[in-house]
C-alpha cells in the first residue's frame, strides 16, 4: 500500500463511521447496529470508489456521505429473518458455491431479495481460506451492492472480515 492511499484511507474510514453514527442519530433509531454497520461499510466503499476512480478530495467526500446514507437506509430497512436468509446464503455459497456462481435468497414477507457472488477464493500465509465476494441486496426495488472478504474459521463458519 502506497504512502498516498494510507493517507487517504485514514480519514476515509474515520469519516465512515462518523457518517454512520450520523446517519443512526437521524433516523432515530437506538441501538441498531445494522444501520450502524450498513452505513459505514456503504461510506467506506462510496469513499473508496471515489478514491479509485481518481477522485479528487470532493468526490471522495462525496462518495462517503453518499455510500454512508445508502449503507445505512439498507440496513435499517432489513429485519431480523431478511438477515437470517443473507446470511444462510452467504454461508452456502462460500462453503460450496464455485467462484462466479450466485447463491440468492428472497424473504417472501418483506419482499426483501439478494445475491451473493464469491469472486475470488484463496488461501492467506497461515492456512486460512478466504473468499472475496459480490453481494447485492434488493430494498423497494432498489439493489445495492457491496464487496467483501470472508475466511473460514476453525469452526467451519464463515467470517466476513
Amino acid at each position: 500500500m502506497s504512502r498516498t492511499t494510507a493517507k487517504l484511507l485514514v480519514p476515509i474510514v474515520l469519516l465512515a463511521f462518523s457518517i454512520a453514527g450520523c446517519a443512526q442519530t437521524m433516523q432515530g433509531i437506538e441501538n441498531n447496529p445494522k444501520a450502524t454497520l450498513g452505513g459505514a461499510v456503504g461510506a467506506a466503499s462510496g469513499g473508496l470508489i471515489a478514491a479509485a476512480a481518481g477522485g479528487g478530495t470532493a468526490g471522495i467526500i462525496g462518495g462517503v456521505l453518499l455510500g454512508g446514507l445508502l449503507g445505512g437506509a439498507v440496513g435499517n430497512a432489513l429485519d431480523q429473518r431478511d438477515k437470517q436468509m443473507a446470511m444462510a446464503a452467504a454461508q452456502r455459497s462460500f462453503e460450496n458455491g464455485q467462484t462466479g456462481s450466485t447463491t440468492t435468497w428472497k424473504n417472501p414477507d418483506s419482499g426483501h431479495s439478494g445475491s451473493i457472488t464469491p469472486t475470488r477464493t484463496y488461501q492467506t500465509g497461515t492456512g486460512e481460506y478466504c473468499r472475496e465476494y459480490q453481494q447485492t441486496i434488493t430494498v423497494g426495488g432498489e439493489p445495492q451492492q457491496s464487496f467483501g472478504t470472508a475466511c473460514r474459521q476453525p469452526d467451519g463458519s464463515w467470517k466476513i472480515q
